[in-house]
């Protein structure tokens, strides 16, 4: 299998590479937890987690 390279560091944990991969139809359970309560938007994509780190340009919702 040909590996796929990353455009930065940390994106195999983000939203836009999860959902890609059928991470919210594999696992739906765990991305309702990554996405409940959403604290933070990516200014990229739009999609909404609790935790920046799923996110690859992540801006807090409140302030």
């Amino acid at each position: 299998m040909e590996k796929v390279e990353m455009p930065h560091p940390g994106h195999e944990e983000h939203l836009c590479w999860l959902i890609n991969m059928g991470f919210q139809r594999q696992k739906p359970e765990e991305y309702k937890a990554l996405v409940r309560e959403g604290r933070y938007m990516c200014e990229g994509c739009g999609r909404v987690a609790v935790n920046k780190d799923n996110l690859c340009r992540p801006v807090a919702l409140h302030s």
